[in-house]
Protein backbone atom coordinates (compact mmCIF):
# COMPACT_ATOMS: atom_id res chain seq x y z
CA UNK A 1 0.00 0.00 0.00
CA UNK A 2 2.84 2.34 0.83
CA UNK A 3 4.57 1.55 -2.48
CA UNK A 4 1.36 2.26 -4.39
CA UNK A 5 0.94 5.57 -2.58
CA UNK A 6 4.52 6.60 -3.36
CA UNK A 7 4.08 5.69 -7.04
CA UNK A 8 0.84 7.67 -7.31
CA UNK A 9 2.36 10.70 -5.56
CA UNK A 10 5.37 10.58 -7.89
CA UNK A 11 3.12 10.34 -10.94
CA UNK A 12 1.08 13.31 -9.73
CA UNK A 13 4.16 15.45 -9.19
CA UNK A 14 5.55 14.45 -12.60
CA UNK A 15 2.27 15.44 -14.28
CA UNK A 16 2.30 18.80 -12.48
CA UNK A 17 5.85 19.47 -13.69
CA UNK A 18 4.86 18.56 -17.28
CA UNK A 19 2.02 21.09 -17.27
CA UNK A 20 4.00 23.80 -15.45
CA UNK A 21 6.95 23.32 -17.79
CA UNK A 22 4.69 23.61 -20.85
CA UNK A 23 3.22 26.80 -19.44
CA UNK A 24 6.70 28.32 -19.12
CA UNK A 25 7.50 27.29 -22.68
CA UNK A 26 4.81 29.68 -23.91
CA UNK A 27 7.23 32.62 -23.53
CA UNK A 28 10.71 32.87 -25.08
CA UNK A 29 11.94 34.43 -21.83
CA UNK A 30 11.01 31.40 -19.70
CA UNK A 31 11.17 28.66 -22.36
CA UNK A 32 14.60 27.39 -21.32
CA UNK A 33 13.56 26.95 -17.69
CA UNK A 34 10.27 25.41 -18.85
CA UNK A 35 12.14 22.70 -20.75
CA UNK A 36 14.24 22.05 -17.65
CA UNK A 37 11.17 21.77 -15.42
CA UNK A 38 9.48 19.36 -17.85
CA UNK A 39 12.72 17.36 -17.88
CA UNK A 40 12.54 16.99 -14.11
CA UNK A 41 8.98 15.77 -14.58
CA UNK A 42 10.17 13.12 -17.04
CA UNK A 43 12.86 12.07 -14.59
CA UNK A 44 10.22 11.59 -11.90
CA UNK A 45 7.98 9.65 -14.31
CA UNK A 46 10.90 7.34 -15.07
CA UNK A 47 11.54 6.92 -11.37
CA UNK A 48 7.88 6.00 -10.88
CA UNK A 49 8.33 3.27 -13.49
CA UNK A 50 11.18 1.75 -11.50
CA UNK A 51 9.17 2.07 -8.30
CA UNK A 52 6.40 0.14 -10.02
CA UNK A 53 8.83 -2.71 -10.76
CA UNK A 54 9.66 -2.98 -7.07
CA UNK A 55 6.02 -2.67 -6.01
CA UNK A 56 4.60 -5.40 -8.25
CA UNK A 57 2.65 -8.36 -6.95
CA UNK A 58 4.51 -11.34 -5.39
CA UNK A 59 3.60 -13.71 -8.23
CA UNK A 60 5.47 -11.48 -10.70
CA UNK A 61 8.57 -11.26 -8.50
CA UNK A 62 10.53 -13.98 -10.37
CA UNK A 63 10.55 -11.74 -13.44
CA UNK A 64 11.78 -8.70 -11.53
CA UNK A 65 15.47 -9.14 -12.39
CA UNK A 66 14.73 -9.54 -16.12
CA UNK A 67 12.36 -6.55 -16.25
CA UNK A 68 14.72 -4.39 -14.25
CA UNK A 69 17.66 -5.31 -16.46
CA UNK A 70 15.74 -4.54 -19.63
CA UNK A 71 14.51 -1.23 -18.24
CA UNK A 72 18.00 -0.12 -17.21
CA UNK A 73 19.48 -1.20 -20.57
CA UNK A 74 16.79 0.72 -22.49
CA UNK A 75 17.31 3.77 -20.30
CA UNK A 76 21.09 3.78 -20.77
CA UNK A 77 20.84 3.34 -24.54
CA UNK A 78 18.23 6.08 -24.85
CA UNK A 79 20.11 8.55 -22.66
CA UNK A 80 23.41 7.92 -24.44
CA UNK A 81 21.87 8.31 -27.89
CA UNK A 82 19.91 11.44 -26.96
CA UNK A 83 22.88 13.06 -25.20
CA UNK A 84 25.20 12.41 -28.14
CA UNK A 85 22.61 13.53 -30.70
CA UNK A 86 21.62 16.64 -28.76
CA UNK A 87 25.25 17.74 -28.42
CA UNK A 88 26.14 17.16 -32.06
CA UNK A 89 23.04 18.19 -33.97
CA UNK A 90 23.29 21.44 -35.94
CA UNK A 91 20.43 23.90 -35.70
CA UNK A 92 19.70 23.32 -39.37
CA UNK A 93 19.10 19.66 -38.52
CA UNK A 94 16.86 20.38 -35.55
CA UNK A 95 13.63 19.75 -37.54
CA UNK A 96 14.91 16.31 -38.53
CA UNK A 97 15.75 15.53 -34.91
CA UNK A 98 12.29 16.63 -33.77
CA UNK A 99 10.67 14.42 -36.41
CA UNK A 100 12.89 11.47 -35.43
CA UNK A 101 12.26 11.81 -31.70
CA UNK A 102 8.56 12.24 -32.29
CA UNK A 103 8.59 9.04 -34.33
CA UNK A 104 10.35 7.25 -31.47
CA UNK A 105 7.55 8.37 -29.14
CA UNK A 106 4.93 6.98 -31.49
CA UNK A 107 6.92 3.76 -31.85
CA UNK A 108 7.17 3.39 -28.08
CA UNK A 109 3.41 3.86 -27.75
CA UNK A 110 2.85 1.25 -30.44
CA UNK A 111 5.25 -1.16 -28.73
CA UNK A 112 3.41 -0.83 -25.42
CA UNK A 113 0.15 -1.59 -27.19
CA UNK A 114 1.76 -4.61 -28.87
CA UNK A 115 2.88 -6.01 -25.50
CA UNK A 116 -0.62 -5.58 -24.13
CA UNK A 117 -2.20 -7.28 -27.16
CA UNK A 118 0.27 -10.18 -27.32
CA UNK A 119 -0.03 -10.74 -23.58
CA UNK A 120 -3.83 -10.80 -23.73
CA UNK A 121 -3.92 -8.36 -20.81
CA UNK A 122 -7.05 -6.46 -21.84
CA UNK A 123 -9.42 -6.53 -18.88
CA UNK A 124 -12.50 -5.49 -20.85
CA UNK A 125 -13.75 -4.73 -24.33
CA UNK A 126 -13.13 -1.04 -23.68
CA UNK A 127 -9.50 -1.66 -22.80
CA UNK A 128 -9.07 -3.82 -25.89
CA UNK A 129 -10.53 -1.19 -28.22
CA UNK A 130 -8.46 1.59 -26.64
CA UNK A 131 -5.32 -0.54 -26.99
CA UNK A 132 -6.03 -1.18 -30.67
CA UNK A 133 -6.67 2.51 -31.36
CA UNK A 134 -3.47 3.46 -29.57
CA UNK A 135 -1.60 0.83 -31.59
CA UNK A 136 -2.81 2.25 -34.91
CA UNK A 137 -2.10 5.87 -33.99
CA UNK A 138 1.31 5.12 -32.53
CA UNK A 139 2.36 3.00 -35.52
CA UNK A 140 1.18 5.58 -38.08
CA UNK A 141 2.99 8.33 -36.17
CA UNK A 142 6.15 6.22 -36.08
CA UNK A 143 6.40 5.38 -39.78
CA UNK A 144 4.99 8.74 -40.89
CA UNK A 145 7.51 10.65 -38.77
CA UNK A 146 10.36 8.61 -40.27
CA UNK A 147 9.23 9.64 -43.75
CA UNK A 148 8.99 13.26 -42.59
CA UNK A 149 12.55 12.97 -41.24
CA UNK A 150 13.76 11.57 -44.57
CA UNK A 151 12.10 14.39 -46.50
CA UNK A 152 13.53 17.09 -44.25
CA UNK A 153 16.98 15.48 -44.37
CA UNK A 154 16.98 15.39 -48.16
CA UNK A 155 16.94 11.59 -48.35
CA UNK A 156 13.58 11.74 -50.10
CA UNK A 157 13.64 14.72 -52.44
CA UNK A 158 10.30 14.44 -54.21
CA UNK A 159 6.78 13.50 -53.15
CA UNK A 160 5.67 10.07 -54.34
CA UNK A 161 2.25 10.25 -55.91
CA UNK A 162 0.13 8.02 -58.15
CA UNK A 163 -3.29 8.54 -59.65
CA UNK A 164 -6.00 7.71 -57.18
CA UNK A 165 -3.57 7.53 -54.29
CA UNK A 166 -6.06 8.98 -51.81
CA UNK A 167 -8.42 6.13 -52.66
CA UNK A 168 -5.66 3.57 -52.14
CA UNK A 169 -4.77 5.17 -48.81
CA UNK A 170 -8.39 5.07 -47.69
CA UNK A 171 -8.62 1.39 -48.66
CA UNK A 172 -5.39 0.64 -46.77
CA UNK A 173 -6.75 2.35 -43.66
CA UNK A 174 -10.05 0.46 -43.87
CA UNK A 175 -8.22 -2.86 -44.24
CA UNK A 176 -6.03 -2.00 -41.23
CA UNK A 177 -9.11 -1.22 -39.14
CA UNK A 178 -10.74 -4.42 -40.38
CA UNK A 179 -7.79 -6.51 -39.23
CA UNK A 180 -7.95 -4.66 -35.92
CA UNK A 181 -11.55 -5.78 -35.52
CA UNK A 182 -10.45 -9.31 -36.37
CA UNK A 183 -7.86 -9.11 -33.59
CA UNK A 184 -10.59 -8.09 -31.17
CA UNK A 185 -13.17 -10.75 -32.11
CA UNK A 186 -10.85 -13.48 -33.37
CA UNK A 187 -10.82 -15.44 -36.65
CA UNK A 188 -11.26 -19.25 -36.63
CA UNK A 189 -8.14 -21.02 -37.77
CA UNK A 190 -5.89 -17.95 -37.57
CA UNK A 191 -3.73 -17.33 -34.53
CA UNK A 192 -4.09 -14.00 -32.80
CA UNK A 193 -0.32 -13.48 -33.03
CA UNK A 194 -0.50 -13.58 -36.84
CA UNK A 195 -3.41 -11.14 -36.86
CA UNK A 196 -1.55 -8.75 -34.57
CA UNK A 197 1.56 -8.88 -36.77
CA UNK A 198 -0.51 -8.16 -39.90
CA UNK A 199 -2.34 -5.39 -38.04
CA UNK A 200 0.86 -3.57 -37.07
CA UNK A 201 2.42 -4.14 -40.49
CA UNK A 202 -0.57 -2.56 -42.22
CA UNK A 203 -0.61 0.38 -39.80
CA UNK A 204 3.09 1.06 -40.49
CA UNK A 205 2.53 0.85 -44.24
CA UNK A 206 -0.38 3.24 -44.02
CA UNK A 207 1.79 5.80 -42.21
CA UNK A 208 4.27 5.66 -45.10
CA UNK A 209 1.54 5.88 -47.75
CA UNK A 210 -0.17 8.82 -46.05
CA UNK A 211 3.06 10.84 -45.72
CA UNK A 212 4.84 10.15 -49.02
CA UNK A 213 2.53 12.32 -51.19
CA UNK A 214 2.88 15.40 -48.94
CA UNK A 215 5.29 18.06 -50.23
CA UNK A 216 8.29 19.31 -48.29
CA UNK A 217 6.68 22.72 -47.78
CA UNK A 218 4.06 21.11 -45.54
CA UNK A 219 6.44 19.05 -43.43
CA UNK A 220 6.32 21.50 -40.45
CA UNK A 221 2.55 20.99 -40.24
CA UNK A 222 2.94 17.24 -40.68
CA UNK A 223 5.50 17.08 -37.86
CA UNK A 224 3.14 19.00 -35.59
CA UNK A 225 0.25 16.70 -36.53
CA UNK A 226 2.25 13.55 -35.84
CA UNK A 227 3.36 15.08 -32.56
CA UNK A 228 -0.30 15.41 -31.61
CA UNK A 229 -0.96 11.82 -32.68
CA UNK A 230 1.96 10.56 -30.61
CA UNK A 231 0.57 12.37 -27.57
CA UNK A 232 -2.85 10.82 -28.15
CA UNK A 233 -1.33 7.35 -28.46
CA UNK A 234 0.61 7.84 -25.22
CA UNK A 235 -2.55 9.02 -23.45
CA UNK A 236 -4.46 5.95 -24.63
CA UNK A 237 -1.66 3.68 -23.42
CA UNK A 238 -1.75 5.51 -20.10
CA UNK A 239 -5.44 4.70 -19.83
CA UNK A 240 -4.80 1.04 -20.58
CA UNK A 241 -1.96 0.83 -18.05
CA UNK A 242 -3.84 3.00 -15.52
CA UNK A 243 -0.82 5.32 -15.42
CA UNK A 244 -1.86 8.93 -14.61
CA UNK A 245 1.50 10.42 -15.65
CA UNK A 246 1.26 8.88 -19.12
CA UNK A 247 -2.36 9.94 -19.51
CA UNK A 248 -1.74 13.55 -18.50
CA UNK A 249 1.52 13.90 -20.44
CA UNK A 250 -0.08 12.38 -23.52
CA UNK A 251 -3.16 14.60 -23.32
CA UNK A 252 -1.01 17.71 -22.85
CA UNK A 253 1.18 16.84 -25.84
CA UNK A 254 -1.81 15.82 -27.93
CA UNK A 255 -3.81 18.98 -27.25
CA UNK A 256 -0.78 21.27 -27.66
CA UNK A 257 0.18 19.54 -30.93
CA UNK A 258 -3.38 19.76 -32.24
CA UNK A 259 -3.61 23.46 -31.43
CA UNK A 260 -0.23 24.13 -33.05
CA UNK A 261 -1.25 22.19 -36.16
CA UNK A 262 -4.43 24.25 -36.51
CA UNK A 263 -2.57 27.52 -35.94
CA UNK A 264 0.04 26.66 -38.58
CA UNK A 265 -2.61 25.66 -41.09
CA UNK A 266 -4.41 28.93 -40.37
CA UNK A 267 -1.15 30.84 -40.90
CA UNK A 268 -1.11 29.41 -44.44
CA UNK A 269 -4.86 29.99 -44.88
CA UNK A 270 -5.34 26.30 -45.53
CA UNK A 271 -7.17 23.49 -43.80
CA UNK A 272 -5.35 20.51 -42.33
CA UNK A 273 -7.17 18.34 -44.91
CA UNK A 274 -5.72 20.49 -47.68
CA UNK A 275 -2.25 20.03 -46.25
CA UNK A 276 -2.66 16.25 -46.11
CA UNK A 277 -4.52 15.63 -49.34
CA UNK A 278 -3.55 18.38 -51.81
CA UNK A 279 -0.58 18.25 -54.18
CA UNK A 280 0.88 21.44 -52.78
CA UNK A 281 4.01 22.48 -54.69
CA UNK A 282 3.01 20.96 -58.04
CA UNK A 283 2.95 24.10 -60.18
CA UNK A 284 4.65 25.20 -63.36
CA UNK A 285 5.58 28.64 -64.63
CA UNK A 286 2.92 28.27 -67.33
CA UNK A 287 0.27 27.79 -64.64
CA UNK A 288 1.63 30.68 -62.66
CA UNK A 289 1.66 33.18 -65.51
CA UNK A 290 4.26 35.67 -66.64
CA UNK A 291 5.93 37.92 -64.07
CA UNK A 292 6.78 41.40 -65.28
CA UNK A 293 10.09 43.03 -64.52
CA UNK A 294 13.48 41.49 -63.86
CA UNK A 295 15.71 40.53 -60.95
CA UNK A 296 18.20 43.33 -60.20
CA UNK A 297 21.39 42.19 -58.45
CA UNK A 298 23.50 44.58 -56.37
CA UNK A 299 26.69 44.26 -54.36
CA UNK A 300 26.54 43.51 -50.65
CA UNK A 301 28.33 46.76 -49.86
CA UNK A 302 25.68 48.82 -51.68
CA UNK A 303 22.90 47.17 -49.69
CA UNK A 304 24.82 47.74 -46.45
CA UNK A 305 25.33 51.45 -47.19
CA UNK A 306 21.61 51.84 -47.90
CA UNK A 307 20.75 50.29 -44.53
CA UNK A 308 23.42 52.31 -42.71
CA UNK A 309 21.68 55.55 -43.70
CA UNK A 310 18.13 54.24 -43.20
CA UNK A 311 15.99 55.29 -40.29
CA UNK A 312 14.23 51.95 -39.88
CA UNK A 313 15.13 48.44 -41.02
CA UNK A 314 13.05 45.25 -40.68
CA UNK A 315 14.79 41.91 -41.17
CA UNK A 316 12.91 38.79 -42.30
CA UNK A 317 14.88 35.58 -41.62
CA UNK A 318 14.21 32.28 -43.39
CA UNK A 319 15.66 28.82 -43.67
CA UNK A 320 18.54 30.13 -45.81
CA UNK A 321 19.85 31.93 -42.73
CA UNK A 322 19.93 28.64 -40.81
CA UNK A 323 21.46 26.73 -43.71
CA UNK A 324 24.32 29.25 -43.91
CA UNK A 325 24.77 29.27 -40.11
CA UNK A 326 24.79 33.05 -40.38
CA UNK A 327 22.71 34.03 -37.35
CA UNK A 328 25.74 35.22 -35.35
CA UNK A 329 26.97 37.42 -38.20
CA UNK A 330 23.45 38.75 -38.71
CA UNK A 331 23.20 39.92 -35.12
CA UNK A 332 26.67 41.45 -35.38
CA UNK A 333 25.45 43.37 -38.42
CA UNK A 334 22.33 44.45 -36.52
CA UNK A 335 24.43 45.76 -33.63
CA UNK A 336 26.58 47.68 -36.11
CA UNK A 337 23.47 49.33 -37.56
CA UNK A 338 22.10 50.09 -34.10
CA UNK A 339 25.41 51.71 -33.15
CA UNK A 340 24.92 54.00 -36.15
CA UNK A 341 21.45 55.01 -34.89
CA UNK A 342 19.33 52.77 -37.12
CA UNK A 343 16.12 51.26 -35.67
CA UNK A 344 16.15 47.51 -36.36
CA UNK A 345 13.68 44.72 -35.65
CA UNK A 346 12.95 41.20 -36.86
CA UNK A 347 9.72 39.97 -38.46
CA UNK A 348 8.88 36.26 -38.06
CA UNK A 349 6.30 34.40 -40.12
CA UNK A 350 4.58 31.51 -38.27
CA UNK A 351 5.71 28.93 -40.84
CA UNK A 352 9.18 30.29 -41.59
CA UNK A 353 11.87 27.62 -41.44
CA UNK A 354 11.35 23.88 -41.27
CA UNK A 355 9.55 23.54 -37.95
CA UNK A 356 7.38 25.66 -35.62
CA UNK A 357 9.51 28.30 -33.87
CA UNK A 358 12.60 27.50 -35.97
CA UNK A 359 13.47 31.16 -36.57
CA UNK A 360 12.85 32.12 -32.94
CA UNK A 361 15.27 29.41 -31.79
CA UNK A 362 17.80 30.48 -34.42
CA UNK A 363 17.76 34.12 -33.28
CA UNK A 364 17.80 33.15 -29.61
CA UNK A 365 20.94 31.10 -30.24
CA UNK A 366 22.61 34.25 -31.63
CA UNK A 367 21.57 36.23 -28.54
CA UNK A 368 19.04 38.49 -30.25
CA UNK A 369 16.93 40.23 -27.53
CA UNK A 370 13.32 39.09 -27.49
CA UNK A 371 12.01 42.65 -27.70
CA UNK A 372 13.49 42.98 -31.21
CA UNK A 373 11.46 40.02 -32.51
CA UNK A 374 7.88 40.53 -33.73
CA UNK A 375 5.33 38.12 -35.19
CA UNK A 376 3.42 38.69 -38.43
CA UNK A 377 0.34 40.29 -36.90
CA UNK A 378 2.44 42.63 -34.76
CA UNK A 379 4.73 43.94 -37.46
CA UNK A 380 2.90 43.76 -40.80
CA UNK A 381 1.50 47.31 -40.64
CA UNK A 382 4.98 48.72 -40.08
CA UNK A 383 6.45 47.76 -43.45
CA UNK A 384 4.78 50.69 -45.19
CA UNK A 385 6.77 53.08 -42.97
CA UNK A 386 10.01 51.09 -43.20
CA UNK A 387 12.97 52.43 -45.16
CA UNK A 388 14.61 49.08 -45.87
CA UNK A 389 13.43 45.49 -45.51
CA UNK A 390 16.13 42.81 -45.55
CA UNK A 391 15.02 39.27 -46.48
CA UNK A 392 17.49 36.47 -45.75
CA UNK A 393 16.69 33.07 -47.19
CA UNK A 394 12.91 33.46 -47.00
CA UNK A 395 10.75 32.94 -50.06
CA UNK A 396 7.09 31.90 -50.00
CA UNK A 397 6.29 33.83 -46.80
CA UNK A 398 7.13 37.15 -48.55
CA UNK A 399 5.64 36.41 -51.99
CA UNK A 400 3.02 39.05 -52.99
CA UNK A 401 1.38 36.44 -55.24
CA UNK A 402 -0.38 35.25 -52.09
CA UNK A 403 -2.37 38.50 -52.23
CA UNK A 404 -2.66 39.16 -55.96
CA UNK A 405 -2.55 35.93 -58.01
CA UNK A 406 -5.63 33.77 -57.64
CA UNK A 407 -4.00 31.02 -59.70
CA UNK A 408 -1.06 30.73 -57.29
CA UNK A 409 -1.04 27.73 -54.92
CA UNK A 410 -0.19 30.09 -52.07
CA UNK A 411 -3.05 32.52 -52.83
CA UNK A 412 -4.75 33.59 -49.62
CA UNK A 413 -1.83 32.72 -47.35
CA UNK A 414 -1.04 35.58 -44.97
CA UNK A 415 2.42 36.91 -45.81
CA UNK A 416 4.80 39.50 -44.43
CA UNK A 417 4.17 42.74 -46.36
CA UNK A 418 7.81 43.17 -47.27
CA UNK A 419 6.96 44.62 -50.68
CA UNK A 420 5.38 47.65 -48.96
CA UNK A 421 8.78 48.81 -47.70
CA UNK A 422 10.50 51.69 -49.51
CA UNK A 423 13.43 49.44 -50.46
CA UNK A 424 13.88 45.65 -50.24
CA UNK A 425 17.11 43.66 -50.35
CA UNK A 426 17.00 39.88 -50.63
CA UNK A 427 20.01 37.76 -49.63
CA UNK A 428 19.79 34.56 -51.65
CA UNK A 429 22.25 31.87 -52.66
CA UNK A 430 20.78 31.48 -56.16
CA UNK A 431 17.66 31.89 -58.26
CA UNK A 432 15.80 28.85 -56.98
CA UNK A 433 12.14 28.77 -55.99
CA UNK A 434 10.65 28.34 -52.56
CA UNK A 435 9.15 25.14 -51.16
CA UNK A 436 5.83 25.95 -52.81
CA UNK A 437 7.51 25.66 -56.22
CA UNK A 438 6.48 29.12 -57.48
CA UNK A 439 8.46 32.15 -58.55
CA UNK A 440 8.46 35.04 -56.09
CA UNK A 441 6.96 38.23 -57.52
CA UNK A 442 8.80 40.25 -54.89
CA UNK A 443 12.15 39.50 -56.53
CA UNK A 444 10.98 41.21 -59.74
CA UNK A 445 9.51 44.32 -58.08
CA UNK A 446 10.91 47.78 -58.84
CA UNK A 447 11.81 48.37 -55.19
CA UNK A 448 13.65 45.04 -54.76
CA UNK A 449 17.29 44.17 -55.33
CA UNK A 450 18.95 40.78 -55.05
CA UNK A 451 22.23 40.16 -53.21
CA UNK A 452 23.46 36.76 -54.37
CA UNK A 453 25.82 34.55 -52.41
CA UNK A 454 26.21 32.62 -49.18
CA UNK A 455 24.40 34.53 -46.42
CA UNK A 456 27.27 34.31 -43.95
CA UNK A 457 29.87 35.56 -46.44
CA UNK A 458 27.53 38.31 -47.62
CA UNK A 459 26.89 39.53 -44.08
CA UNK A 460 30.63 39.66 -43.41
CA UNK A 461 30.97 42.01 -46.39
CA UNK A 462 28.01 44.10 -45.21
CA UNK A 463 29.46 44.44 -41.70
CA UNK A 464 32.77 45.62 -43.12
CA UNK A 465 31.05 48.08 -45.45
CA UNK A 466 29.20 49.72 -42.54
CA UNK A 467 32.36 49.84 -40.44
CA UNK A 468 34.22 51.49 -43.30
CA UNK A 469 31.60 54.26 -43.16
CA UNK A 470 32.44 54.94 -39.53
CA UNK A 471 29.81 52.74 -37.87
CA UNK A 472 32.15 51.95 -35.00
CA UNK A 473 32.89 55.63 -34.38
CA UNK A 474 29.19 56.30 -34.08
CA UNK A 475 29.11 53.90 -31.15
Amino acid sequence: MNAVWIIQATDFLAAFLFIYGLKRMSSPVTARSGIRVAGYGMLLATLAGFLYLFGISPEAAPHLAVNLGLAIAALLIGVAWAWRGGKRVALTDMPQMVALYNGMGGGAAGAIAAVELLGGKAESATHLVVTLVGAVIGSVSFSGSLIAWAKLDGRINKPWRVNGQHIYNAIALLITLGVGIAVAVGVPGVSVQVLIAVFFGLALIYGVMATMPIGGADMPVVISLYNALTGLAVALDGFVLQNPALMIAGMVVGSAGTLLTLLMAKAMNRSVANVLFSNFGDVSLEQQGEIKGSMKPVEASDAAVSMRYAGKVIIVPGYGLAAAQAQQKLYEFVKTLQAAGVEVKFAIHPVAGRMPGHMDVLLAEAGVPYDLIAELDEVNDEFASTDVALVIGANDVVNPAARTDKTSPIYGMPILNVDYAHQVYVLKRGKGKGYAGVENELFYADNCNMVYGDARETLVKMIQAVKDLGGEAAA
